[in-house]
């Protein structure tokens, strides 16, 4: 770049032209040298402030005494809050019904999907149609699915009575029940979830390699054996994957749960999701539901290590 030189009469005015025609240069040479960290940095500051910041600060508020009846004095106190959820027979309760809701729901999920995958991977007529059919749960909002569920479920006029009158059966209590209601609310689940897990399993379909299905007809395998011994270990991956997302969204569960039953009857639909929530809103004690909600982070994170560890390790 040329430099715009002046007269020696005015040295100061020559200076200020010399500096204003480098400038350009200056911020363009700065913006090349560090072009690799300016494109992800909008990314890295969302990341930042809609994920990272909330487990940092609720972390934070779980070491604490935030306690709005007291009015809204905040003190550090440690572990205490930790201590305290350990001495609390609720807390485990809540675990217990929150493994319990996510193992029934997400175990039948994925077989349910698996299942539904191999059939619409065959070629019929009406596919497209049952395919759209299939997507209609997940497009609807949860509140709704639980409103309408809760009708289903209803005791004296629900159909789920009704039908079972039809079966010959006798009428079930569905979420009046502390037995019934965790299958009742993971029936819910599996209803809404399932195409969730049929999608990402035809995606993985789709994308296997016929070398192998054409090698075991030329074989002589029967369509039972195919499956078996060539669909399903190639579909592993794909099921895992399955496995983990829909693992992440049952454990933390908690719109369908509170509209149905807000934790009851009693406490035996109270996860560790609405366990945190009434500790929040109903007795005002954020402090021990932000070391809830971060137990519940800490079982979330666990669960997924431990089914990537047990790919590993067994080779699935």
């Amino acid at each position: 770049m040329k430099e715009v030189r002046l007269i020696k009469a005015a040295p100061a005015f020559t200076e200020v032209i010399t500096l204003s025609a480098k400038k350009p240069f200056r911020v363009n040479q700065l913006i090349e040298k560090n072009i690799k960290w300016l494109f992800p940095l909008p990314t890295g500051l969302f990341i930042f402030l809609m994920m990272i910041f909330p487990v940092l600060y609720t972390f934070y508020v779980s070491l604490t005494d935030w306690d709005m009846i007291s009015g809204g004095r905040i003190s550090f106190i440690g572990l205490d809050n930790y201590v305290n959820l350990l001495k609390e027979p609720r807390f485990f309760n809540s675990i217990k019904l929150t493994l319990y809701f996510t193992i029934m729901a997400v175990g039948i999920e994925v077989v349910l999907g698996v299942a539904i995958a191999l059939i619409l991977n065959r070629d019929f007529r009406g596919k497209n149609l049952v395919k759209l059919i299939l997507l209609l749960p997940m497009v609807a909002t949860p509140v709704a699915i639980g409103l309408a569920w809760t009708l289903f479920y209803e005791p004296t006029i629900g159909l789920g009575n009704y039908a079972l009158k039809l079966l010959g059966l006798p009428a079930s209590q569905w979420l009046g029940s502390s037995k019934m209601v965790i299958p009742s609310l993971a029936l819910v689940d599996i209803w809404e979830w399932t195409p969730m897990i049929t999608l990402i399993v035809l995606a993985g379909l789709a994308s296997l390699p016929q070398e192998a299905f054409e090698a075991a007809l030329v074989d002589g395998a029967t369509p039972l054996q195919i499956i078996r011994d060539v669909t399903l270990p190639l579909l592993r991956p794909t099921i895992l994957i399955a496995l983990v997302l829909r693992c992440i969204d049952a454990l933390k569960t908690f719109d369908i749960i509170y509209v149905m039953t807000t934790g009851g009857p009693g406490f035996a639909s109270e996860t560790l999701n609405i366990y945190a929530y009434n500790l929040s809103f109903n007795y005002f004690r954020f402090g021990a539901a932000s070391a809830a909600l971060v137990a519940l982070f800490t079982l979330v994170l666990a669960c997924n290590l431990l089914v990537l560890w047990m790919r590993k390790t067994y080779e699935l």
